[in-house]
C-alpha cells in the first residue's frame, strides 16, 4: 500500500510526505488565499497524469527496444464551476521516426497508465488524447 501524509505548514501550504522519503509542497495560488509556495492539488493531478503517461510509454518502448528519447507529454485541464477537473487533454509528442504502428501502439499504452485508468474509472472525468510527431 502507498501512503501519503499532509501536514500543514501555514495558510494552505502543506508538506506532503510520500512513500520513499519524498516530500512535496502543495499550496493554492494567492488569488485563492494561498501563498503560491507549490502547485495546487489539482495541478499536481495533471502533472501526475503527464508523468505517469510518459513513464508508462517509456517502459513499454524500453521492453520493445524502440527509440523514444524525445518523448514529451503535456496535459491541459478543463475545470468546472468549482475549479474541479472536468476533462484532461493529453498530448503525446513522439519522435517522427517512429512507424505509424509504433505510434498507434504507444497511444494505446498511454491510456493504460495507472493514473489515466483511475481517472477514467471515476466516470465523470473525460480524457482526450492527441498525438504530435516531433
Amino acid at each position: 500500500m502507498t501512503s501519503a501524509v499532509a501536514r500543514r505548514r501555514k495558510s494552505y501550504t502543506h508538506d506532503v510526505e510520500v512513500e520513499g522519503g519524498h516530500t512535496v509542497v502543495f499550496d493554492e495560488p494567492a488569488e485563492k488565499g494561498g501563498d503560491n509556495n507549490g502547485p495546487s492539488p489539482t495541478d499536481m493531478l495533471a502533472a501526475s497524469l503527464a508523468a505517469c503517461t510518459a513513464i508508462t510509454m517509456e517502459m513499454y518502448a524500453d521492453r520493445k527496444e524502440w527509440p523514444l528519447d524525445d518523448v514529451e507529454v503535456s496535459v491541459e485541464t478543463e475545470k468546472g464551476s468549482a475549479a474541479d477537473p472536468r476533462s484532461f487533454t493529453v498530448t503525446l509528442r513522439l519522435p517522427k521516426e517512429l512507424s505509424s504502428e509504433q505510434v498507434d501502439r504507444l497511444r494505446v499504452i498511454a491510456g493504460k497508465c495507472p493514473v489515466h485508468k483511475a481517472l477514467r474509472d471515476e466516470g465523470d472525468v473525460s480524457i482526450v488524447e492527441r498525438i504530435e510527431l516531433i
